[in-house]
């Protein structure tokens, strides 16, 4: 997907149609593997262990024929005022492989 470097677009703080530049802006934070409610957590606390029928710990949520990935990651691109030099998200991303700012 190839993007403009600059575009008019509306500004919330001016509150008029001015300049602004593009930059692409990672999705965000990833929670870590020992957060609350997590099978490693678990697991190091002693739960988790043993054999047969324990439930959510014996096997995955789905099966490995039902998992799926997505291939592609919601564009997260950040817009910044020329005029008063503040920046401003998107509202909606769209689904791209590849985002490059020309």
């Amino acid at each position: 997907m190839k993007l403009p470097k600059t575009v008019r677009r509306y500004c919330p703080y001016c509150k008029k149609y001015t300049e602004h530049s593009l930059t692409n802006v990672s999705t965000g934070h990833k929670r870590s593997a020992l957060k609350r409610g997590s099978k490693q957590r678990a697991r190091k606390r002693g739960e988790a262990r043993g054999c047969g029928n324990l439930g959510r710990w014996s096997k995955p949520p789905i099966s490995k024929w039902k998992r799926k990935t997505k291939s592609t990651k919601k564009t997260n691109i950040m817009y910044k005022c020329k005029e008063c030099g503040k920046s401003h998200y998107q509202k909606k991303g769209k689904r791209a492989s590849k985002i490059q700012i020309e």
